[in-house]
């Protein structure tokens, strides 16, 4: 009798990534049928990852080196979740400790000391521990302030006209500064939440406006520092207005050209549609969700389950609209949900434990379903299931293995039948309320 491997987390059981082994049958039952379709592609996946902010590199300084080892490990090694992927904030963000430039009005060269200082090493002991490259997409919260309509790194403003030329370059030179660092820069965004007037950093566009700052300046200034291979992103905000922007973008003369794909955060609700509508307007541009987390001022109360259930309901319909990225919010947070410089708290997959060490929350337990076990490389394989309560979708990996992942938020059982094909045979599975399962095909 032939077995196939099914990898299960219960947090209200304590069940972390148990492998079973079930036996496979010949006949499905029709009445409970997930079936897979293996001739029927789509995306290429590039992977998971997370983010490397100021709090999440000055926490994990605070831990002994042996914690700040096996944290690393946790994320990047394949013992853990087996990320590929990393974002980073070019200036401050809401998680720095403060505002900050690195390109003073009356210097003629940026410094990226706090770069140096913080984010860098924490990347590249993330390289160290996966062995291999972490590609990284760099995303700005706003120009330096004398570059601004406002005068100031908050509350919206926007990029100046005479200013254009050379913030382009300057963040040509962040790309170029973590290049020479080692670092495996694959994209920059324009502008993080471009509609958002923000307590903290923020700058605002119109759609039109990124598209022709990338075709006018951010492109040649990316061309000319030797990073024709950095792909430039559109959006990097929340999913209800992803078509309304990437139209007003890719409407930009040149546009199609210089930019390559939209970032999306979830901070809107699901919208899966739009992500999949988009994929249709655009099949040649890629989709990469950038950031979602659990905030504090809107979910605070909730329980760790549904919190993780969060996670893995927004990535499975992520993956099913088309993504070719998911990369999470801050790696790591204190016991506070910050440092943040405005008091915008928020939860990470690990969080200090305040004893000198960490823990780890449900979501990292459910990003590990996906992560660990659809790698990069990964091509989506078609997939339907026979009632809504049962939320799956299924990659096959380059090394020719089927990850299928089937989520159970309700309150019963449901019993799954999953064919991928008649020579494998039928698994049949009952998914336990609260669980998340993947199989290995």
């Amino acid at each position: 009798m032939d077995y196939i491997v099914t990898i299960t987390t219960n947090l209200e059981k304590g069940r972390y990534w148990q492998q079973e082994m079930i036996p496979v049958k010949e006949e499905m039952d029709a009445m409970h049928a997930v079936c897979l379709y293996p001739e029927l592609t789509d995306q290429v996946f590039e992977g998971f990852g997370g983010a490397f902010t100021e709090a999440a590199a000055v926490s994990w300084q605070t831990l002994p080196k042996e914690k700040q080892r096996g944290l690393i490990e946790d994320y990047f090694s394949t013992d853990g979740l087996g990320y590929a992927l990393g974002r980073t904030h070019m200036a401050s963000c809401d998680f720095a400790l403060g505002n900050y430039t690195a390109a003073g009005k009356d210097t003629d060269f940026p410094d990226f000391e706090r770069d140096d200082r913080n984010l860098i090493p924490m990347i590249k002991a993330a390289q160290e521990a996966s062995g291999k490259s972490v590609g990284l997409l760099l995303s700005p919260w706003s120009p330096p302030a004398w570059m601004k309509t406002n005068g100031e790194m908050n509350h919206g403003g926007r990029l100046l006209p005479e200013y254009a030329e050379s913030y382009a370059a300057l963040l040509a030179d962040y790309a170029a500064h973590y290049r020479a660092a080692g670092l495996d820069v694959r994209m920059l965004s324009i502008q993080n939440e471009p509609e958002a007037v923000q307590t903290w950093d923020s700058c605002i566009y119109t759609a039109e406006e990124e598209g022709k700052f990338a075709v006018k300046y951010l492109r040649p200034a990316l061309d000319r520092a030797g990073l024709g291979d950095v792909d430039i992103l559109c959006w990097d905000h929340n999913k209800e207005a992803l078509i309304r922007r990437a139209k007003g973008t890719f409407s930009v003369p040149g546009a199609k050209e210089a930019v390559a794909g939209v970032a999306f955060h979830w901070y809107t609700g699901d919208h899966f549609e739009a992500v999949a509508l988009a994929r249709k307007l655009y099949p040649e541009k890629k989709f990469i969700f950038s950031e979602g987390c659990v905030e504090y001022s809107r979910f605070g109360g909730m329980s760790d389950l549904m919190k993780a259930g969060m996670y893995a309901h927004d990535i499975i319909g992520n993956l099913n609209a088309g993504i070719s990225a998911s990369i999470d919010w801050n790696l790591l947070l204190d016991e506070k949900g910050g440092p943040n410089h405005v008091g915008n708290f928020c939860e990470a997959p690990l969080m200090l434990d305040g004893n000198g060490s960490y823990e780890k929350k449900g979501s990292y337990y459910y990003i590990g379903q996906f992560s660990r076990w659809i790698r990069p490389g990964a091509v989506r394989i078609g997939c339907s299931r026979y009632c809504p309560e049962l939320e799956v979708t299924a990659f096959r990996n380059p090394d020719g293995t089927t990850a299928a992942v089937l989520l159970n938020q309700s309150e019963r059982e449901i019993q799954a039948d999953i064919t991928l094909n008649a020579e494998k045979g039928i698994a049949e599975l009952a998914v336990e309320p609260h669980t998340i399962v993947t199989l290995l095909l």
